[in-house]
């Protein structure tokens, strides 16, 4: 089958195509053919070396695919099931093994596209407004990177509970498309600082919460938009790690606090994962929430594709088709 893997840690240049035998199905497994997997930033981190990962690495952790076989000691899924993950690694290729509690199956009339959009990106949106920041009506939120594929999800998600949304862009067509997904306020960081212009937006109070998956290009000013008390969700390095920092800054800037969170935690049952997919699917199924695909490629293209998302280039989920 073909994947596309790294045998050493840099740029996108140390990606390749390559042929590995089909996975072996195991007893407590099934063997599924990937349709599209998901192309995220802890793809380019574990590729890069900010993640360390044994080598050599088939890349993607994220797709959805249909059912070929099914292990002898497995119940609840069939051949055909169509199914959905958020975290096997390898994913990056023809055909993935995994165990049935790593992966939920996508109702009929989901597309699987959209299916897998809803997974790393879908799920981490969806436990940074229920279980890291709980958005409730009044709220004000800071999303950076508004139209990138969490952004787009976290501005529909708090606006539909209720929430205020004040986003970062970069671009014209991305401001449109963070405006479409409900963000109520923008700011365009190329032209302007965006602290300052969140204070003059909050009437000086700053926000209740930040949504930076940045990192060390947004932080300083992120702690410098929070009200007092206000929460700072770091859960991306898009830009770098953020440095270390003096934690007595956040005494003097208010009381405010700090948190790393990672999907993994927050899935950390079979339970937990169905029910953050299954209010996704609904949402998407009664068409409250939209995932949007921003570009498709092939296997080959892979590299293009995490260049696109390392430069910032794109709207929505970057998809691979096998």
């Amino acid at each position: 089958m073909r994947t596309v893997q790294a045998d050493r840690h840099g740029g996108t240049e140390v990606l390749a195509v390559a042929d590995l035998p089909v996975p072996v199905c195991g007893a407590d497994q099934i063997l599924v053919q990937v349709h599209v997997a998901g192309v995220n930033f802890i793809d380019t981190y574990q590729r890069s070396g900010l993640y360390q990962v044994a080598l050599p690495l088939t890349l993607g952790r994220e797709g959805s695919g249909r059912v070929i076989e099914v292990g002898r000691d497995v119940s609840g899924i069939t051949v055909g099931d169509c199914v959905a993950w958020p975290g096997v690694q390898g994913s990056y290729a023809e055909f993935v093994a995994m165990k049935p509690s790593e992966c939920v199956v996508v109702p009929e009339g989901i597309d699987l596209s959209v299916a897998c959009a809803a997974m790393l990106q879908g799920m981490t949106a969806h436990y940074l407004v229920t279980s890291v920041f709980d958005i409730k009506p009044g709220n004000v939120a800071l999303v950076h990177a508004a139209a990138g594929g969490v952004g787009l999800l976290l501005c529909q998600l708090i606006s539909s509970r209720g929430g205020t949304v004040i986003g970062t862009v970069s671009t014209a067509a991305k401001e449109e498309a963070a405006r479409k997904a409900g963000a109520h306020h923008i700011i365009r960081y190329d032209t302007e600082d965006f602290a300052p212009r969140v204070r003059e937006l909050t009437n000086g109070d700053g926000v209740d919460v930040v949504y930076d998956g940045v990192g060390k290009a947004t932080f300083d000013g992120g702690l410098a938009s929070l009200k007092r008390r206000g929460l700072m969700v770091a859960f991306g390095n898009a830009s770098g790690p953020v440095p270390p920092f003096d934690i007595l800054r956040l005494s003097t800037s208010g009381s405010l606090s700090v948190i790393r969170p990672t999907l993994g935690d927050f899935i950390a049952t079979s339970e937990e994962m169905k029910w953050r997919a299954d209010e996704l699917f609904t949402a998407v199924g009664n068409g409250d929430l939209t995932c949007a695909i921003g570009k498709t490629y092939s296997l080959n293209d892979a590299a293009q594709a995490q260049d696109d998302l390392e430069q910032r280039l794109t709207s929505g989920k970057l998809l691979l088709m096998p």
